[in-house]
């Protein structure tokens, strides 16, 4: 887990000190990020990985090696025709690396060569799923990296039923093995055709192995395993299930009726607006319209698949799916936005001020104001970019400004759906994508954190108060 790089310190001598102790965090994970776009890159441009015929330039493979490692799921290129199995093997190697996060998979190497975890390493370790405690952090690192494995294995299994038959053996698992991992880790990206699962909306088995794989990716580690482990004392004391739910702890909670909530509503939403569209749900029969509604609401929010054409959808649903985006996952998961618990901590202090109530409660239990402050921080700051970035796009490629902040949207909340407009960006479109998507996977605010470093310097100092007013 140890770093080293040598360099100059004062008087000229040489520094040995781990890169963990040179640096915050928040300067560490970026960089990590950035360090594996650029691999993922290289490994790209080689003539191995692109088939016979196929041309890959330095921005697409760099457009490619991005998608990858944030698992967005935009591509340029058609994954399953442009690369060779070198190539899907590579892509496939970063989604794995961006879903776990670099620092987890290193850590994961770190305790295979039975290494020690020094207080900065742990810290780290903390800051890469964003935890608020070192207390048993190497227990929850190996939980992670076993239950993340045993999902996407047994998601493979369930693959396997539909795609062995449709490709013989050894492709049907590889094709398995690469939308499980793709699903889970809420990338979006898949090696069967050149319009997603678009072929496999009258499909119940292929939609509802993908939404569990999208939503257990989506809930988050710490929910994982607070319900684990209340599972396993329900068995053993024999608790019922209304005792069990009760017993959760009140983040899972929130997480459970916040993603439900979020799921149902947009359903009804899609359902609704979409219900005599020919060119998504109108044409099918009421239960494959009710399940591909679901299945657009949950990928809406960080998955990246398609049952349904994505610039068949009305203005009004793909307006409201922006929204959707933005939200994202839940905390310490695989997906992205600003997570449910994030925008709901922002709309019920909103909430609060409103009744004139001195605290913010939620679930019989007390939000602290840094929790609050850090939640308006990050909502303020990844509107900003979306708005920022939707602006770019539009202007510099003559594109609607639903399909620009459809594009822009699920950049920034590495979903990876788009109206048909990624192959068709200009390079400077490119690059404001690779960007955006970039900036959603690390947080923009990493990026701040990540060129202030330790300087706190004069934090402590309040000037006067300030007679300022607002509203």
């Amino acid at each position: 887990m140890r770093i080293y790089k040598r360099g100059l310190v004062s008087g000229g001598t040489m520094s040995t000190k781990p890169l963990s102790e040179r640096f915050t965090s928040a300067q560490i994970i970026p960089a990590g990020f950035l360090f594996m776009i650029l691999i993922g890159t290289i490994l790209l441009m080689l003539p191995i990985s692109t088939v016979e015929g196929e041309t890959t330039t330095p921005l697409t493979a760099l457009f490619t090696a991005t998608t990858s490692v944030c698992v967005t799921g935009l591509v340029v290129v058609d994954t399953y025709s442009h690369w060779t199995l070198f190539g899907k093997i590579v892509i496939l190697i970063l989604i794995q690396l961006g879903g776990l996060g670099i620092i987890a998979v290193t850590s994961l190497i770190a305790l295979i060569l039975q290494k020690r975890f020094s207080l900065k390493e742990r810290v780290l370790i903390m800051d890469s799923f964003n935890l608020n405690s070192l207390t048993g952090l190497v227990r929850f690192l190996m939980k992670v990296i076993k239950g993340t494995f045993a999902v996407e294995l047994t998601g493979t299994v369930f693959y396997m039923i539909r795609f062995v038959p449709a490709y013989g053996p050894v492709k049907g698992a590889w094709v398995s093995f690469f939308t499980a991992v793709s699903a889970f880790c809420n990338a979006g990206i898949d090696i069967i055709g050149d319009d997603s699962l678009i072929s496999f909306q009258n499909d119940p088995l292929i939609l509802m192995v993908t939404m569990t794989l999208i939503v257990l990716g989506g809930l988050g580690f710490v929910v994982w395993f607070d319900f684990i482990s209340q599972g396993y004392k329900a068995i053993e004391k024999h608790y019922g299930p209304v005792r069990v739910l009760k017993r959760l702890g009140e983040h899972t909670r929130l997480v459970l009726i916040l993603t439900l909530g979020l799921i149902i509503s947009g359903a009804i939403f899609v359902f609704a607006l979409e219900y005599d569209n020919p060119d998504t749900i109108g044409n099918m029969s009421l239960g494959y319209k009710i399940l591909n509604s679901i299945f657009q609401s949950v990928t809406f929010r960080t998955a990246g698949f398609a049952a349904v054409p994505q610039d068949g959808l009305r203005e009004a649903t793909a307006f409201l799916g922006c929204l959707y985006m933005f939200i994202g996952g839940s905390p310490v998961g695989t997906a992205g936005g600003v997570k449910t618990v994030t925008f709901f901590m922002l709309v019920l202090n909103t909430v609060t001020y409103i009744r004139h109530r001195d605290g913010t409660v939620v679930l019989d239990r007390y939000v602290s104001s840094s929790l609050i402050k850090k939640s308006t921080a990050i909502v303020s700051v990844n509107f900003f970019f979306t708005f920022f970035f939707t602006i770019l796009i539009v202007a510099s490629n003559h594109i609607g400004l639903t399909d620009g902040l459809y594009e822009v949207a699920s950049a920034v909340a590495t979903v990876g759906l788009s109206r048909s407009v990624t192959p068709a960006l200009n390079g400077f479109g490119r690059i404001v994508i690779i960007t955006a998507m970039y900036l959603g996977r690390i947080g923009p605010i990493s990026i701040a954190l990540f060129f202030t470093g330790n300087n706190f310097a004069g934090k402590n100092i309040k000037p006067a108060k300030g007679n300022y007013f607002v509203g």
